[in-house]
């Protein structure tokens, strides 16, 4: 098919989505500037469907720009130094948290899409990054900042940002608005207009845009373009839940955000034909899974319940609410996957569990981690009660302990265990770097910034990390014992993130599932003691076939045919193979 024919054809596809978002405009022309603005008005080709964008060696680290600090030295150069030289070989893709201009929420409160952060470094610094690694950017598209140009021009009623921003008024039937704050929703502002109320769905330093305006959804291809060209292939879509807004609904996963989703692929895909869309919509799971939609809108979804059921299961010393979720879990068609992360920038989030968990059980959780230091966010309820949003805590602090015995001398073992189930998941694994060095809790952090996610957003000075990383440290154990585990799962065909995967079932004291590739020579028993007390399983439950030799990845050690019982020590994990890719 000629350039042209491929235009005509993305053209009648964009046309299509602009109609069900905007029916009152002329579909015909938005889309013909939609093409020019993405820059396909002259050269356009069609991405093949249903192809993966991975493999089994993809892994991700998550990260701020500013995680390490050398004197001299721009945070971004420091950091890309860091990943050269410890985890070259052991990462792939780097999600760099938002690198901008911002006036709060750590980079969540964009003042310009356009310029890199300088207190960070340039883009230069950003374009180095991208050359050694896949780079994914957050497209922070719900709000920006209330000190923005656009802001300002708001305000003042000027173009372009005069109707940029969602405004309401309160006698607007809000009552069934779904938040995850518990600040009022809309902020009183003084204008050349007059007083109006701007829409803010997480803080009043956040305004949320107005996507009913089409020159919004054209800044942000503009913006979409630019990012690409400078080396980032994969976009973080920041709170798309939230995009569309409707009086007298939720204002939560509005069947025009969906397909503002699907036009912002069906553009970044035919630009660039390996770029990945995620969504970052941190909701009940069934809401969570329809962003796939038919392979059509997110290429990967964060696996939002696994961080909190995980953790559950590992203070609980029970699998039975872990087991129970992956059972319902679908396969991903090809072409989509899973991002699974067990910590991130933000806290362990709860509202993923709603369902899934009972209340005493969620409010058990939250006792746990509290008193192993971590804080409780809130979010607001229509009935105006406030309810646990997420917890914030260092992952490492978060397994200090259990349930029922407290703190106690499993700690790393229990951290390792966490990331060797998550390490055999269908799904892309992706680590939060202070999981990876294994970063306590920050209270000094907390207490002078007043923001609990701040607990788990230490800025550590490059000296001081790598003096703990030379000495005989839990932070260099754990560093080293990781990417061991990850070195192994990158070799192994059967660990694809779309690899098959069944729940198997050996009691609440184990969590056990299997994996085989796509091709069907390996397949890979994944099976995890995820009490604190030794554990024994019959291998003729497992039906290991006898014809093959079976080998534990994790301790290269060979199943003989006559052995009987698998022994699991404490937070012990085996990856029994009929394979060894070493």
């Amino acid at each position: 098919m000629d350039t042209p024919s491929r235009i005509e054809e993305l053209h009648a596809r964009l046309v299509n989505h602009v109609s069900q978002i905007y029916p009152d405009v002329d579909a015909a022309d938005l889309s013909s500037r939609l093409i020019s603005r993405m820059g396909l008005d002259e050269y356009c080709s069609a991405p093949e469907q249903y192809q993966n964008h991975w493999d089994e060696q993809d892994v991700a680290v998550i990260t701020y720009g500013n995680t390490f600090l050398r004197d001299d030295e721009t945070p971004l150069d420091t950091l890309h130094q860091f990943f050269s030289q410890y985890l070259k070989e052991t990462i792939s893709i780097i999600h760099l948290l938002p690198f901008f201009t911002f006036s709060s929420d750590d980079g969540f409160a964009v003042m310009d899409y356009t310029q890199v952060n300088d207190a960070y470094g340039d883009w230069d610094d950003i374009i180095q990054i991208a050359s050694e690694f896949k780079l994914m950017s957050d497209l922070v598209i719900n709000h920006c900042s209330g000190r923005s140009r656009w802001f300002e021009q708001f305000k003042a009623g000027e173009s372009p940002g005069k109707d940029y921003f969602y405004c309401a008024s309160p006698d607007d039937d809000l009552s069934m608005v779904v938040r995850p704050r518990t600040s009022p929703l809309l902020r009183e502002v003084p204008t050349a207009e007059g007083d109006r109320y701007v829409w803010c769905t997480f803080s009043h330093d956040q305004p949320d845009l107005n996507f009913k305006n089409p020159d919004v959804l054209l800044e942000f291809v503009h913006i979409i373009r630019l990012y690409l060209e400078r080396g980032i292939k994969i976009f973080r879509l920041d709170a798309i839940a939230f995009l569309w807004k409707e009086s007298g609904t939720n204002c939560i996963n509005l069947p025009q955000t969906h397909e503002i989703v699907r036009l912002l692929r069906s553009l970044i895909e035919h630009h660039t034909h390996d770029a990945i869309i995620i969504t970052e919509t941190n909701i009940p799971n069934r809401e969570n899974l329809a962003y796939f939609g038919n392979a059509n809108e997110a290429h990967i979804i964060y696996n939002f319940p696994l961080p909190p059921l995980l953790l559950n299961m590992l203070v609980t010393g029970s699998s039975h609410y872990f087991k129970n979720w992956l059972m319902s879990m679908p396969p991903a068609m090809m072409g989509t996957t899973y991002l699974n992360f067990i910590a991130s920038h933000d806290g362990i989030g709860l509202r993923p569990v709603e369902g899934l968990l009972s209340d005493e059980e969620i409010g058990e959780l939250v006792s746990t981690m509290e008193s192993f230091g971590g804080q409780v966010s809130w979010r607001a309820l229509d009935d105006g009660e406030n309810k646990p949003y997420e917890i914030n805590i260092t992952l490492y602090d978060a397994l200090k302990g259990t349930v029922a015995e407290g703190a106690d001398t499993w700690q790393q073992q229990r951290f390792i265990c966490a990331h060797t189930v998550m390490l055999a998941l269908e799904g892309l694994p992706a680590f939060y770097i202070h999981s990876l060095i294994a970063t306590e809790n920050d209270y000094e952090k907390f207490k002078n910034t007043n923001n609990n996610r701040a607990i788990n957003r230490h800025n550590w000075h490059i000296e001081d990390i790598e003096k703990l990383l030379s000495t005989d440290t839990h932070h260099v154990s754990v560093l080293n014992e990781l990417k061991r585990l990850i070195a192994i799962r990158r070799k192994q065909p059967a660990f694809h993130p779309n690899a098959t995967q069944f729940t198997l079932h050996f009691g609440d004291e184990i969590c056990a599932f299997w994996r085989q590739n796509l091709q069907r020579d390996q397949s890979i028993f994944a099976i995890t003691n995820i009490s604190n007390t030794e554990q024994t399983i019959l291998l003729s439950d497992i039906n290991l076939i006898e014809t093959d030799n079976w080998t534990d990845l994790i301790s290269t050690s060979d199943v003989p045919p006559e052995q009987t019982h698998l022994v699991l020590q404490p937070y012990q994990s085996v990856w029994l193979s009929n394979k060894f890719y070493s």
